[in-house]
């Protein structure tokens, strides 16, 4: 599959591109599009992978039809379990077998174009620094708990609809004058507490000047972007729910 892009990958850097985009379009697979990846992975037709693109995008297709393919193959015949068992298990398996398929194509990238220890250190280094598709699906990336009083507060005062959406203008939650160092602190405050929260569908990290909004069932966090949610929209929800949860609660 998109082994057009083979002659592309020369650096370290490069790799971890390709890494990131396929790496981005599984995780979206398997939370904002995952009712449509449930569907596509139908028990009654063959033996189907799931792929990660570097465009970001993924794909649910039969394997490679040459031997040896040109890039290491994902597993086979994930379609087979899924009405075995629950679908978070079988959501989180996916997502087991697709970290160590994205960790085979990054080091075969590594061993074809030579690179030496310190760039096989470095690239593993880079991959490493990032949550693991499976932490994201099953939520264990997620370090914090919920909201502590201060952010509350914040998020109270932003959105008068679910009090969850929160985004640039969150340190500006009080109606009265504040001194500008004051407005700097409440910043690095809540920049030092949602450092380490992650958007339940790219799996970045949560940064001060985008909006963000929390699913009102998972209590995931997401990128407004990721999820289709603009401010103005969330100001009319009164419950959000994610994409993944709005699909558990429609499918019988």
């Amino acid at each position: 599959m998109d082994g057009g892009t083979l002659h592309n990958l020369r650096t370290v850097e490069e790799v971890f591109k390709d890494f990131k985009g396929r790496r981005a379009g599984i995780i979206k697979a398997l939370t904002a599009d995952v009712g449509e990846f449930f569907e596509q992975c139908d028990p009654e037709k063959e033996n189907l992978c799931l792929y990660g693109l570097p465009t970001e995008q993924w794909e649910v297709t039969l394997p490679a039809e040459e031997v040896p393919p040109e890039l290491p193959e994902p597993a086979l015949g994930i379609n087979f379990a899924r009405d075995g068992m629950q679908e978070k298990d079988w959501l989180a398996l996916v997502a087991v077998h697709s970290d160590a398929w994205l960790l085979a194509v990054a080091h075969y990238f590594g061993a074809r174009f030579g690179f030496d220890k310190a760039d096989r250190k470095r690239l593993f280094t880079m991959i490493n620094d990032l949550p693991t598709i499976f932490e994201i699906v099953s939520g264990s990336a997620k370090k914090q708990t919920k909201e502590k009083s201060s952010v509350s507060n914040h998020s109270s005062n932003k959105s008068k609809s679910s009090g969850k959406a929160r985004g640039s203008e969150s340190a500006k939650y009080s109606k009265s004058v504040q001194l500008k160092d004051e407005e700097e602190g409440l910043d690095e405050e809540e920049e030092e507490e949602h450092g380490d929260t992650l958007c339940g569908a790219c799996g970045e990290n949560y940064a001060s000047d985008e909006f963000w909004i929390c699913c009102d069932i998972c209590e995931k966090w997401f990128h407004g972007k990721c999820v289709k949610i603009t401010p103005a929209r969330a100001e009319h929800i009164k419950q959000y729910k994610c994409p993944s949860c709005s699909n558990k609660r429609a499918r019988p």
